[in-house]
């Protein structure tokens, strides 16, 4: 009985930690996403209370300047980025784990690497490359470096699952007459759905909050993405249009709020599909 007792204490404790912990993590949404909704002079009041009033002045302002065009340019590069990490990554996964090769391991160590090197150390060299071959100012300049950076752990993820998937189903298959690329295509690839995805949202929130890349690489206002383009909304003497700001900020915002939300089951079984047997 006291073994039970403990057992319960315990479990409350740990429940009261972990909404302790949520309330701390949703809060500062949860205030951006209420002052998005205030007019001017509720913003000056504490930022816990409710509105006044409903105002959607905020997001008429917010949707009637450049916005719409920084998420346009914001979503282009995210689908160009998402698309090259899986085909390239899940085909080398495939070969990586699969197919016998001399100096397999030596490629993948290879590939591991890249996890290791720090994307800011190539700032410079890629600003000088990208001015010699005329890409500044072009979505190549975000494209190229997120998956150069992005595709080792993406490799590893798909290896990782594709290891564990038993040899006899790709020998039976072999043995039928199946293709290597068939066999990569119609069974090991759709079997690899969680890592997939896993890797769609997790690489999805990365790219479209990315900040370095577009502030040193856009200069123009017709090419900036939504982390910079949040700087449309200060001033003159650097007064800051508050309300457009919060507004903006849970527009860009709900875009991976909602992909997380019908999405956070594949992504966890994803990371953790590596660590069980098929």
């Amino acid at each position: 009985m006291r073994t039970t007792g403990m057992n319960k204490k315990t479990m409350v404790i740990f429940y009261i930690v972990l909404i302790a912990i949520a309330l701390v993590q949703l809060y500062p949404f949860f205030w951006v996403a209420l002052s998005s909704f205030k007019p001017a002079s509720d913003l000056a009041r504490p930022a816990y209370m409710l509105p006044s009033e409903m105002y959607l002045g905020n997001y008429v302002k917010a949707l009637s300047g450049r916005l719409p065009n920084y998420f346009l340019n914001s979503t282009i590069i995210a689908v160009c980025v998402l698309f090259s990490l899986v085909a390239l990554g899940s085909p080398a996964g495939y070969a990586l784990s699969k197919m016998r090769f001399r100096y397999a391991e030596q490629v993948t160590s290879f590939f591991l690497f890249g996890m290791m090197i720090p994307s800011f150390a190539c700032l410079i060299p890629m600003f000088r490359m990208y001015n010699t071959l005329g890409l500044r100012n072009t979505y190549w300049a975000l494209i190229i470096p997120q998956v150069g950076f992005g595709l080792p752990l993406c490799i590893y993820l798909y290896k990782s699952f594709m290891s564990r998937i038993p040899d006899s189903l790709t020998e039976a298959a072999a043995i039928d007459g199946a293709t290597k690329w068939y066999i990569f295509r119609s069974i090991i690839f759709p079997m690899s759905k969680n890592v997939t995805m896993t890797t769609l949202t997790y690489n999805f929130i990365g790219v479209w909050n990315e900040f370095t890349y577009a502030n040193t690489f856009m200069s123009t206002a017709e090419m900036k993405t939504l982390p910079i383009g949040l700087n449309d909304f200060v001033g003159e003497m650097g007064m800051v249009d508050w309300g457009g700001t919060f507004a903006a900020i849970t527009l860009s915002i709900l875009p991976t709020l909602i992909l997380y939300i019908f999405l956070n089951k594949q992504v966890i079984a994803g990371m953790t599909a590596g660590a069980v047997k098929a």
